[in-house]
């Protein structure tokens, strides 16, 4: 087998980015996407029912908002349609560039937007028209971010170079929910129903500035390059994906469908259970949630190291079934009126679980697909998985404990995370794979 370092170097005309450039090019992306759903998730689960949804009962509003929240992941798969094709037709730096505008542009819409109380129905279409805008930018986002750090990596540290887009998680995590923090401690709750929900949102203007001169400054990949040079590059990768990889694109979208599902019930979902079932504020519950996403952060660098000298599979499946053990334990703990220790327990547990699943599949995915086809397969899979796993996964979630109450939670959560262990079961092991292929 090929080493890819070797083989990168014996070209002269093939060079990486320096290494910070990568770092920051992959890593900004992914902080900006989740800065940005973090921020509407919050204000979808706090502040959307009485802005957007003021003439329903709050439970029915509640559950409206969080179907806005939705449309996003509805959308995302087109967006990966779309920027799959070109970034595997034209290359990964222009389809980045023009990912992160879209999204960053829609994402400052939502904060200028006009409530019902001014538009009515118009107002609830377009926080829809945003939302799905924001979607499809975002559906391109991912795995392009992945390949800007995994086609610049050496061979045996793909997972490692895999780990830096997917720290834009727990970066955005932090960085929008410590805003709320501030904004909450500082303005009145009908202050911030009137305009402080609406500060995240144009604030992340700042992160896109940010994201774009960093983007524009580095080169294409040296692997997208490379296929250039050898007119390997397909005219439509779409269909080379489905016509030749549909099986890849399967397993990729439930191996990761569970990351999806419980990211949200541990961010979202808790955050709306937490001050309505719990008795705990937004500011307490954002404090906890700031607190838990830095194990979060060190479990998807600590993985990620662990499936470069390991395997993905032995990584994933152990996660994995880590999940389905946390999610017939979590109800038993996060109950009770302003429970601290049970709900420390549910938070830093959960995330330590997640972190695990999350880092390496920032390896699998990619690995999955040749070059030619890598940026549209990835893509696809993981916002396909978006559907499948987080699409409504509060809503879902919040209509559970209505009807039967927390333990259906950890039984739905114990399901996807079965259907992932059995996704996994059935893929090959891609750590040793030729990535210049």
């Amino acid at each position: 087998m090929e080493n890819t370092t070797s083989t990168l170097t014996a070209s002269k005309t093939i060079e990486r980015d320096p290494i910070k450039t990568v770092i920051l090019a992959s890593m900004i992306g992914t902080a900006i996407e989740f800065f940005d759903f973090y921020a509407y998730g919050t204000a979808a689960a706090t502040y959307f029912p009485k802005v957007f949804f003021p003439e329903v009962t709050p439970t029915i509003a509640m559950i409206l908002s969080l179907l806005t929240f939705g449309v996003a992941f509805v959308a995302r798969p087109l967006g990966s349609l779309i920027f799959g094709h070109f970034g595997d037709k034209l290359g990964r730096k222009r389809s980045l560039v023009v990912s992160l505008l879209l999204m960053g542009v829609s994402t400052v819409l939502i904060g200028v937007l006009p409530g019902y109380a001014a538009l009515g129905m118009g107002s609830i279409v377009l926080l829809c028209l945003c939302r799905f805008i924001q979607g499809i930018g975002l559906g391109g986002e991912w795995s392009g971010a992945v390949l800007v750090a995994t086609e610049n990596a050496p061979k045996n540290k793909r997972a490692l170079f895999g780990a830096f887009p997917e720290l834009g998680a727990p970066i955005g995590f932090f960085l929008c929910n410590g805003l709320y923090y501030i904004l909450e401690s500082s303005f009145t709750p009908a202050q911030m129903a009137s305009f402080g929900w609406r500060i995240p949102f144009l604030a992340s203007a700042v992160l896109v500035v940010v994201g774009l001169w960093v983007r524009r400054r580095m080169q294409e990949t040296p692997l997208f390059r490379m296929a250039q040079q050898n007119e390997k590059t397909t005219k439509a990768p779409l269909v080379e994906v489905f016509r030749k990889s549909w099986r890849q694109v399967l397993q990729g979208t439930l191996t990761m469908a569970v990351s999806y599902t419980f990211f949200f019930l541990l961010s979202t979902w808790s955050l709306s259970y937490a001050t309505t079932a719990l008795g705990f504020s937004n500011k307490e519950w954002l404090l906890l949630l700031m607190g838990s996403i830095i194990i979060f952060g060190g479990m998807i660098l600590y993985s990620s190291i662990m499936a470069d000298k390991y395997g993905r599979r032995k990584v994933l499946m152990t996660g994995t079934g880590l999940i389905v053990l946390f999610a017939l334990i979590f109800p038993f703990f996060l109950n009770g009126q302003h429970n601290v220790a049970g709900s420390l327990f549910f938070l830093l547990a959960g995330f330590l679980a997640m972190g695990v699943v999350y880092g390496p599949v920032a390896a699998l995915l990619p690995e999955l697909f040749p070059t030619s086809t890598r940026y549209s397969g990835a893509g696809i899979a993981y916002n396909a998985s978006a559907i499948i796993g987080a699409a409504f996964a509060p809503t879902l979630a919040s209509w559970l404990v209505g009807q039967w109450g927390i333990h259906a939670v950890g039984f739905y959560l114990a399901i996807m995370a079965v259907v992932s262990f059995i996704a996994l079961a059935t893929t090959k092991e891609t750590k040793e794979m030729d990535y210049t292929k």
